[in-house]
């Protein structure tokens, strides 16, 4: 089973012709798929299109949030109703096309959790391509997950993933990044990007501000999630530090002055170092004291979060489900059920 989750905002003209070609990829494929649709507070006519889908066509699930949330959101409600062991997520403006499916299956069959599409080719205006790879380039070069688009929404998970990985805020971007945190292997592959045929992009400039302000969070909960003392202590240490060593300095500075008799005394009022490490050592104490809360917040609230991924296990069963399924070996079966469901 194939789960696909599709966020909606205002799709309406795209809705039935992107049921047609995931119809199409499956019956040709022989997968079996099932298509969430989540309307994300949509104001036109998609969620009305959905519930037509969805009484002809048993495969599609809808789902309607009382208003606009976010693409995080909307992915998380859709994956809490998948049904399948594989989930693709797939915009619904049509410039993913559903053709590269098979092709996200076979690179998973290779030993990936997860797969991140990459536009090579984009058919966006220069403005938004532009910006987009500072910010990947930027992406990868902070969390050591190198791919080429972080941003793009066609990806591929074993549902594993997703059972470990949160979502809110604006953190649909950074999945890759949060499950190779959790040790999944992450991998991309080139995909058709293909020209948008209705409505209008749902992003502005705000979404580079935003997101680097998510990747400044997501690279503090990768590296210090469990530990924040670890960072705040060295900053808030570190900065006490300097100002400690400044207030050495004049302290030296003060006691020479007064020992001996040819030099002129010195005035620490009107030394603006003094004022520097004052400052440098109350705020470097104030950090210090930040990272302490946190690691009373993170033993407090982390005690049933698991700071760990289980791969396998010698008590698992052999006849389970394998690792890495042979794809080919699935068809087949699919097949062979289909046919034997015929012939009854």
């Amino acid at each position: 089973m194939i789960s696909t989750v599709i966020p909606v905002l205002n799709e309406a003209e795209s809705l039935e012709t992107l049921h047609a070609e995931l119809s199409a990829v499956a019956d040709a494929r022989g997968f079996r798929l099932d298509m969430v649709f989540v309307d994300d507070g949509s104001t036109d006519d998609s969620w009305a299109v959905i519930r037509r889908l969805a009484g002809e066509d048993e495969r599609v699930h809808g789902i309607r949030l009382r208003r606009n949330f976010g693409k995080a959101a909307a992915l998380s409600a859709g994956f809490q109703a998948v049904k399948g062991d594989l989930v693709m997520t797939l915009d619904a403006d049509l410039q993913d096309d559903p053709k590269e499916i098979p092709a996200f299956l076979e690179k998973l069959a290779e030993g990936y959790d997860v797969v991140s599409g990459w536009k090579r080719v984009r058919h966006d205006p220069w403005h938004k391509v532009y910006p987009s790879r500072v910010f990947n380039w930027l992406v990868s070069r902070m969390t050591g997950v190198e791919l080429h688009d972080h941003n793009c929404g066609m990806k591929c998970y074993r549902r594993e993933v997703l059972s470990e990985v949160r979502l809110y805020g604006e953190m649909h971007r950074f999945v890759p990044v949060l499950a190779a945190a959790r040790g999944f292997r992450v991998g991309e592959l080139p995909i058709e990007h293909r020209p948008r045929r209705f409505g209008y992009s749902k992003y502005g400039v705000h979404r580079f501000l935003k997101g680097f302000l998510d990747l400044l969070t997501v690279v503090f909960l990768t590296g210090f999630g469990q530990r924040p003392q670890h960072l705040l202590g060295t900053v808030g240490l570190g900065s006490f530090v300097l100002g400690a060593v400044g207030m050495f300095y004049l302290t030296c500075l003060w006691i020479v002055s007064r020992l001996f008799s040819f030099m002129e005394p010195v005035s620490l009022s009107d030394r603006a170092l003094l004022y520097y490490s004052l400052a440098a050592m109350l705020l470097g104490g104030q950090i210090i004291s930040l990272g302490f809360l946190a690691e009373l917040i993170t033993a407090y609230t982390g005690r049933d979060a698991d700071t760990y991924s289980v791969l396998e296990s010698t008590s698992d069963a052999p006849d389970e489900r394998p690792r890495h399924e042979d794809l080919a070996l699935q068809r087949t079966a699919a097949h062979h059920d289909d046919a034997r469901s015929n012939d009854a």
